[in-house]
C-alpha cells in the first residue's frame, strides 16, 4: 500500500532549526513530483515548498524564502523539508504530499502523509 511516513518534528525555539523527512513506498517515488504542506490551528493549508520529480524545479511561499530548503533522494525515496530561522508562526502539522501518475491505473493520482507537528516556542 501507498505510504508517506514524516518524522523530525518537534518542539523547537524561535531562531533554531529543524529537518523533516518523509519517507515513501507503493509507487514510483522518482515519478512524482513532492511537496511540504502545513496547517495550522484555524488557517488554511498552506503550500510550503514543492519540487519536481528530479529536482531541477524548486518553490516556496514567500513566508519561508530563505529559510527553508526542499531536497529529495530518489534512492531512497525521501524528500526532505530543511527549516532554518524558525519563527513562531512556523507553528503547524507539516504534511508530505506526492502527485503524479499512477502506472497501474493510468491515471493521475495524488497521496498524503499524516503530517509531522511542528511548535515552535514563543
Amino acid at each position: 500500500q501507498v505510504q508517506l511516513v514524516e518524522s523530525g518534528g518537534g518542539l523547537v525555539l524561535p531562531g533554531g532549526s529543524l529537518t523533516l523527512s518523509c519517507v515513501c513506498s507503493g509507487f514510483t517515488f522518482n515519478m512524482y513530483a513532492m511537496s511540504w504542506y502545513r496547517r495550522a490551528p484555524g488557517k488554511e493549508r498552506e503550500l510550503v515548498a514543492a519540487i519536481t520529480n528530479e529536482s531541477s524545479q524548486t518553490t516556496y511561499a514567500d513566508s519561508v524564502k530563505g529559510r527553508f530548503t526542499i531536497s529529495r533522494d530518489n534512492a531512497k525515496d525521501t524528500v526532505f523539508l530543511q527549516m532554518s530561522s524558525l519563527r513562531p508562526e512556523d507553528t503547524a502539522r507539516y504534511y508530505c504530499h506526492a502527485e503524479g501518475p499512477d502506472m497501474g491505473t493510468m491515471t493521475w493520482t495524488d497521496h498524503w502523509g499524516q503530517g509531522t507537528q511542528v511548535t515552535v516556542s514563543s
